[in-house]
C-alpha cells in the first residue's frame, strides 16, 4: 500500500472518480446497490466539504479515506460518507478524515455535528467524543444505524 498524502477536497476528474469509487466500494457495493447509488444531491451543495485522502504514487488517484460534511441548519452539519479503503483499515485514517471535517466544520462556524453510524462504527465515534442519540434507521433493511451527536 503506497503511503497516503494529505487531505484535501477532491478537485480534478481522476480526484472525484477515485473519492466516489471508494464510496461506492465500501458504503454500497457489498449489499448490491446500484452505481450512482454512492451520490446525493447533498454533494453539489456550496456548503458541503468533502475530503479526500489519497495514496501516493505515480499511478492514478487511489482513495484510501473519505468523508463529507454537509450543513444542515446555521450552526449544525453532518457528516456522512465516511468510507476507509480496507487495505488502509487500521491505520488511523478515517480518524484523520473525521478530525479534518471537524476542523472545516469549526472554520465554518458550526457548533454542532451530527451524524448516523453504522452499529459497526458507533465505537469508533465514541471514541472520537460523540454520543448516541437514539437508533436511526436500518439501511437495505440489514445495517443498523444511530443518530450520534458531538458538540464542537
Amino acid at each position: 500500500m503506497l503511503a497516503p498524502a494529505s487531505i484535501v477536497p477532491p478537485r480534478t476528474p481522476a480526484e472525484w472518480a477515485a473519492y466516489y469509487a471508494l464510496r461506492y466500494a465500501v458504503l454500497r457495493q457489498p449489499w448490491q446497490q446500484p452505481v450512482g447509488s454512492e451520490r446525493t444531491p447533498a454533494d453539489d451543495e456550496p456548503d458541503t466539504v468533502h475530503a479526500l485522502l489519497l495514496a501516493t504514487g505515480p499511478a492514478a488517484p487511489a482513495a484510501l479515506a473519505v468523508g463529507m460534511l454537509q450543513r444542515l441548519t446555521g450552526r449544525q452539519g453532518q457528516v456522512r460518507f465516511m468510507a476507509v479503503a480496507p487495505a488502509a483499515a487500521g491505520r488511523g485514517l478515517g480518524s484523520q478524515v473525521l478530525k479534518y471535517l471537524e476542523a472545516q466544520a469549526r472554520t465554518v462556524g458550526l457548533a454542532e455535528i451530527v451524524l448516523h453510524a453504522r452499529e459497526t462504527a458507533v465505537a469508533f465515534y465514541e471514541r472520537h467524543g460523540y454520543a448516541v442519540v437514539e437508533p436511526s434507521h436500518t439501511l437495505f433493511g440489514v445495517l443498523p444505524h444511530f443518530l450520534m451527536r458531538k458538540a464542537l
